[in-house]
């Protein structure tokens, strides 16, 4: 998550308090640089972000439907629809994937 820490000082949001260390910043989960003066050393990481995706078939499927339901009404929920192979929900929800 080093990439999320790649902020323009000038877009910091503080996140800490005056003189905190470095470990102790990063242990509250925030970033921590001190090379610019005048702004916040230790401060929020960016967001991460995410996108939903139909996973390939070596994801364990979680299922979104109920047996029998149409594709349609699969994609109608949000979810993923792929009618094979047996055994497995054909309708199944999206994978969360970091970019």
């Amino acid at each position: 998550a080093r990439c999320q820490c790649k902020v323009a000082p000038r877009e910091r949001m503080n996140c800490g308090y005056p003189g905190i260390s470095a470990g102790e910043c990063r242990r509250i989960g925030c970033c921590f640089n001190a090379s610019v003066p005048g702004i916040p050393w230790c401060f929020a990481p960016k967001a991460k972000r995410v996108r939903k995706i139909c996973a390939d078939d070596s994801h364990p499927r979680i299922n979104c439907g109920y047996p029998g339901i149409s594709a349609q009404e699969c994609e109608r929920k949000g979810c993923c629809f792929r009618p094979r192979p047996a055994g497995v929900p054909w309708c199944f929800y999206r994978l969360v994937v970091e970019e």
